[in-house]
């Protein structure tokens, strides 16, 4: 029977939630590879390793990403300790691939094309899938008693749309784009900030601080982005308080519930994957 290192998990995003999830594989032994976008949007990005599709390579925690040309690269990555990123937002790459898993952890709220045929254990993070016709395996992610909880019949909660309380905050340290344009920024990750203060343009209009606080999150420069988009993020906790650079552990919970739904399905599905 094969190792778990002989198998493969694909995970759909490399967004923030997802990187606690690739962690979470890639600490177990498994060979982990992350389809992605060619612009991905995540704001938190030093916490997300899709920061990669810019940098080429890029590091959260112990974790090290490496933007690979296709598919046949992806060996020589995970022989050098490293999780190849592909870009690869169909899932073309699963014919060749054959991964044992897969993950969808785009957050997208909504499906974007991931089916139970994917692999032979498909796991999907949030609202938008439904167990077993999308997935086998469906995860809770709203935060609460029920977060990270295991559903193989029906769908995760539907999506709010309130952001989670940070520091008495919701929904005001979320900043959307005023207008459409190119991102450019004036401060990184991490810098404290107060209400009214300039973080950055779009296009020639300015985006104002909503808050006093850290600068959490923040869209990557140099990309043309819509107007509503969501674009950045202010913590209004002391800074003593934030981490910007340690995943969350919203999404550290995420990626224990992945792995254990993923072990509990490979163990059903063991006569076709483990030969």
């Amino acid at each position: 029977m094969a190792a778990l290192n002989e198998l493969i998990v694909a995970v759909r995003g490399g967004g923030d939630l997802a990187t606690g999830v690739i962690q979470k594989f890639f600490h177990a032994g498994f060979k982990v590879v992350i389809l992605e976008t060619a612009q991905p949007l995540a704001i938190r990005r030093t916490v997300a390793l899709c920061n990669a599709v810019y940098t080429q390579t890029f590091q959260v925690e112990d974790l090290v990403a490496e933007k690979v040309a296709d598919w046949t690269q992806c060996e020589q990555s995970w022989q050098h300790g490293q999780i190849p990123l592909l870009i690869d937002p169909e899932a073309e790459s699963l014919a060749q691939l054959r991964p044992a898993v897969v993950v969808d952890a785009i957050l997208a709220k909504k499906n974007l094309g991931t089916t139970p045929e994917m692999a032979p254990v498909t796991i999907a993070l949030g609202p938008g899938f439904s167990a077993p016709s999308d997935c086998q395996v469906v995860i809770e992610t709203m935060r609460g008693h029920s977060l990270g909880k295991l559903i193989t019949a029906g769908s995760a909660l539907p999506n709010t749309g309130i952001p989670g309380v940070l520091g008495g905050k919701s929904a005001e340290r979320v900043i959307h784009s005023p207008a459409s344009g190119v991102v450019k920024h004036r401060y990184p990750i991490g810098t404290e900030v107060t209400k009214g203060e300039i973080l950055f343009y779009v296009g020639q209009t300015p985006v104002y601080s909503p808050l006093t606080g850290v600068l959490r999150g923040l869209i990557q420069a140099g990309i043309d982005i819509p107007q509503g988009l969501k674009c950045g993020d202010v913590d209004p906790r002391p800074k003593a308080q934030v981490d910007c650079y340690a995943i969350s552990d919203k999404a550290r919970a995420l990626g224990g519930a992945a792995l254990e739904a993923a072990l509990m399905q490979l163990q059903r599905v063991a006569s076709d994957v483990l030969i």
